[in-house]
């Protein structure tokens, strides 16, 4: 897709630009992400996680640590770029391994802030197969949470933001996708986009592979 300037034309960024190296967050130069800036720690995660994009095979390899994403602040890894107006990021989303927590999460977030306690949606797998649409609406306010009507994992995600309307599509592998749930939610702008991921347990780590990455800012 050709970018444009014009306010009705959707940027779309591309996923491929460099092998991807098993490099800590703090070590993480912009290049090696593909279509986001940083990665970084949100909350206290005890071991940091790290990012690898590999433009081969067209996919992000995340792992993170930290307690959760939940309750009234959050511990784990986000690679994000910032994005301002509405937009649609979805993804195919897989765990390696096993995994310690049936909660361990993975999934497509947008934030208001880096900071543990920032306003937030997102479209999440959990290592039973739950997907769900979670939300914090105030600053250290607690989470709330729309479920989708199927399990599945891997699971293939998408979520989209209309003004203050976030809606969170899912589909099990090879299925169409079907929307789930919308909430209403205030959140800044530029906000941050990207991937999420969370061991559920502090001084864990888990991995999430996230593939066919679709990231669509200033969409009208």
């Amino acid at each position: 897709m050709k970018h444009s300037t014009t306010p009705r034309a959707a940027l779309v960024l591309a996923t491929g630009l460099l092998f991807g190296s098993a490099l800590s967050a703090a070590e993480l130069p912009e290049a090696k992400l593909g279509a986001f800036e940083s990665a970084a720690e949100i909350g206290d995660v005890r071991r940091a996680g790290a990012t690898v994009f590999d433009r081969g095979r067209d996919e992000y390899r995340v792992t993170g640590g930290g307690e959760n994403i939940w309750g009234r602040a959050d511990a784990f890894h986000y690679v994000w770029r910032r994005a301002p107006g509405d937009l649609n990021v979805a993804a195919s989303v897989r765990f390696v391994g096993e995994g310690r927590h049936e909660h361990r999460k993975a999934g497509l977030m947008v934030r208001s802030s880096l900071d543990s306690d920032a306003p937030y949606v997102n479209a999440t797998v959990h290592g039973d197969g739950l997907i769900s649409l979670q939300y914090r609406e105030t600053p250290g306010g607690e989470t709330q949470e729309v479920k989708a009507s199927l399990n599945a994992v891997p699971a293939s995600l998408r979520l989209t933001r209309r003004g203050e309307v976030f809606t969170l599509w899912a589909s099990g592998p090879g299925e169409p996708l079907q929307e789930q749930g919308s909430v209403r939610l205030t959140l800044a702008s530029p906000a941050y986009v990207g991937l999420a991921v969370c061991s559920h347990e502090t001084g864990v780590h888990e991995t999430a592979v996230f593939s066919k990455l679709t990231l669509e800012l200033n969409v009208r």
